[in-house]
């Protein structure tokens, strides 16, 4: 399943340092819709996928997502590494700074640490693509925010990189989806079985 390649999917080469930036990028390593929860949710939800083409589909998109974390990694601690003492008074990641000095540490930009909560694998295949295809909306929209806020090109170009992947995941889920939809029958999936239905509604 690995195969490690030792350079980023898309270069990062940040020449100024700007932590107010990072504070924010940051949400994209550990916020509700970064891509540490993407990562666990794709390779979660891969081992009750019950078709093989679903499973690879989890586990490419799953695998880029850690390239992904790799590459918002790099942004934020390029965009740190030389910060002053005043650049960390003036930027407002002091808080930040006191609990994790540069260190990269998965908490959103608003604060709230990485929490598992933020991800779900329900083992219900329907129910985890629509998951997927909504998780990869949010970190579509997420990437647009930050492209809205940058103006360092050394920054929004890997931005718009990211931003492009987000969107081709969300094509290949949907074709995992009509995948699924396709090869639905009421042996397979409880969900669509009418005799399992029946007995649910009173």
């Amino acid at each position: 399943m690995w195969q490690y390649e030792k350079k980023l999917q898309y270069p990062v080469n940040i020449k100024n340092t700007n932590p107010a930036m990072a504070r924010l990028i940051i949400s994209q390593y550990g916020g509700p819709d970064g891509e540490i929860g993407a990562s666990l949710r794709y390779l979660s939800q891969r081992y009750a996928m019950p078709y093989p083409e679903l499973k690879a589909i989890l586990t490419d998109i799953g695998t880029e997502e850690l390239a992904h974390l790799e590459m918002v990694s790099a942004i934020v601690y390029q965009l740190t590494k030389n910060m002053t003492e005043d650049e960390i008074k003036r930027s407002g990641i002091a808080p930040y700074f006191v609990d994790h000095t540069a260190g990269v540490y998965p908490v959103a930009a608003s604060g709230q640490t990485f929490d598992t909560a933020m991800f779900q694998s329900k083992g219900d295949p329907i129910t985890d693509l629509h998951e997927d295809l909504a998780a990869e909306q949010k970190a579509r929209t997420t990437y647009d925010n930050l492209i809205r806020l940058v103006d360092d090109p050394d920054v929004l170009e890997p931005l718009k990189f990211l931003r492009q992947r987000e969107i081709a995941h969300y094509q290949r889920f949907g074709e995992g989806l009509r995948i699924l939809t396709d090869r639905l029958n009421s042996k397979n999936f409880y969900a669509f079985n009418p005799s399992f239905d029946k007995g649910c509604i009173k």
